[in-house]
């Protein structure tokens, strides 16, 4: 699997305008295999969350377990991560001009 994407949520209700986004971008550019990641904030629950595109499932596995699961265990907040195969889906992510593929 050469294209792996990783879903991330954490269930705090942080409005995003609140969240010191700029420090944790600073440390996530130094995760191994992260290519790219990009925010999400929920509309009425305030979840802050990603979609981030690593190199490998090895590497996306190792950041939601570690780094993720640790900021999630010091908000004191349930975690939801999900990974998924970029390669199975590209030619259908292709059609729909996904950002991802080029």
């Amino acid at each position: 699997m050469g294209k792996t994407f990783l879903y991330t949520e954490i269930q705090a209700a942080v409005p995003f305008e609140q969240f010191d986004w700029q420090q944790v971008n600073a440390a996530l550019k130094s995760a191994p295999g992260l290519i790219r990641k990009t925010w999400l904030s929920g509309i009425g629950t305030h979840t802050i969350g990603g979609f981030y595109e690593f190199d490998s499932a090895e590497n996306a596995l190792a950041f939601a377990q570690g780094p993720f699961a640790d900021e999630a265990r010091r908000a004191g907040a349930p975690a939801t991560t999900r990974l998924f195969d970029g390669d199975v889906v590209r030619d259908a992510s292709l059609d729909l001009d996904s950002p991802y593929y080029t």
